[in-house]
């Protein structure tokens, strides 16, 4: 892989990468340590893609699961923790006002409540087709299924956390514009 390539891919994928990263993990830090993983994987494997076998932005956010799956294994056995969501929030949204920020933050709390009602598939398959924009062919291609059951997890997911959200007796508006939204 030349400069040229690389700098390609990075300006292509970066932004993808480090959403589903922090989609999955709520953490800026580490979620920016973990994109330069992803990167430096992408770099030592890149002559191992076969480029007629599966999108490269497959393959990429393949490498991505697979560097959050070892970040949740190395902190199974005690090796990291997580920061609190506040701390991530600051760099999610930039520029906001206070009074946003903190109506923000609260909703996003509720909205990883809900992401963590969800079973870790579905968690990861809600990642990959929300804050990694793949497409239900591609994440069911990453995750060894078919198209058609991606769909339906994603269905029965987005429900789970619409029902999850209602309970926690969350604003209408803002079940419509973070839930609907997906």
């Amino acid at each position: 892989m030349d400069a040229e390539q690389l700098t390609s891919i990075y300006e292509s994928y970066h932004k993808r990468v480090y959403n589903y990263i922090s989609f999955r993990i709520n953490n800026h830090y580490h979620t920016e340590e973990l994109v330069s993983v992803v990167f430096e994987k992408i770099i030592t494997y890149y002559d191992t893609y076969r480029h007629g076998s599966s999108p490269l932005e497959a393959w990429i956010i393949t490498i991505a699961r697979n560097v959050v799956m070892d970040y949740f294994r190395n902190i199974k056995r005690g090796h990291d923790s997580f920061t609190p969501l506040d701390a991530a929030m600051k760099f999610i949204f930039p520029g906001q006002q206070p009074d946003e920020i903190c109506v923000l933050q609260e909703e996003n709390k509720q909205l990883l409540k809900a992401l963590n009602s969800l079973s870790p598939k579905e968690r990861n398959i809600v990642a990959m087709k929300y804050a990694g924009g793949l497409k239900n062919r591609e994440i069911a291609q990453i995750m060894d299924i078919t198209e058609s059951n991606t769909g339906v997890v994603i269905h029965r997911a987005l429900r789970k956390m619409r029902k999850y959200l209602q309970e926690e007796e969350l604003s209408h508006g803002f079940r419509e514009n973070v839930i609907d939204g997906f």
